[in-house]
């Protein structure tokens, strides 16, 4: 190999790298990034209350008015979804949450085998049972019921 051939060699190679370090400034000067604005993207603003409108009143029925009208089609449809966190037959096992058969009357935090929640617990040494209006209560917003629970699905969303 002579030395011209070993001079295009040479040469090809530096230009390419001088090709690609222009690029790279090029590039840089175009796409150089602004510092201290923020974020890249401004997403947009939530609602406020005021834009809202007229606040919509939510009534809720009576229990009187909720057992009566109850429908055991309609209730083991809706059973579906607690399913996943609880089991209904006599002498079943628990499973994220505590068995549910016979519930009614029984002592808030008794079921054996359960771990609840230190707030469940105190309902327990209070002496409070799972009466109808207890459960609706709890069913209703379990968070404003027991502090801490572990049981986050309300029943306005099981429907």
């Amino acid at each position: 190999m002579d030395s011209f051939e070993l001079n295009k060699i040479i040469g090809a190679v530096l230009g390419t790298l001088l090709f690609v370090m222009g690029v790279g400034i090029v590039a840089e000067s175009i796409y150089h990034p602004i510092e201290d604005r923020g974020p890249g993207y401004a997403l947009p603003e939530a609602e406020s209350a005021a834009d809202a409108g007229p606040a919509v009143e939510v009534v809720e029925t009576p229990l009187p008015v909720l057992l009566a009208s109850a429908d055991v089609k309609r209730g083991q449809a809706a059973v579906r979804k607690c399913q996943s966190c609880h089991n209904f037959g006599e002498g079943e096992p628990n499973k994220q949450g505590p068995l549910l058969y016979d519930v009614v009357d029984r002592l808030e935090g008794s079921h054996e085998g359960f771990s609840y929640s230190d707030e469940m617990l105190k309902h327990k040494e209070e002496g409070a049972h799972w009466t109808y209006e207890n459960l609706n209560a709890f069913l209703t917003k379990p968070k404003d019921y027991v502090p801490g629970t572990k049981m986050s699905l309300p029943r306005h969303q099981q429907t």
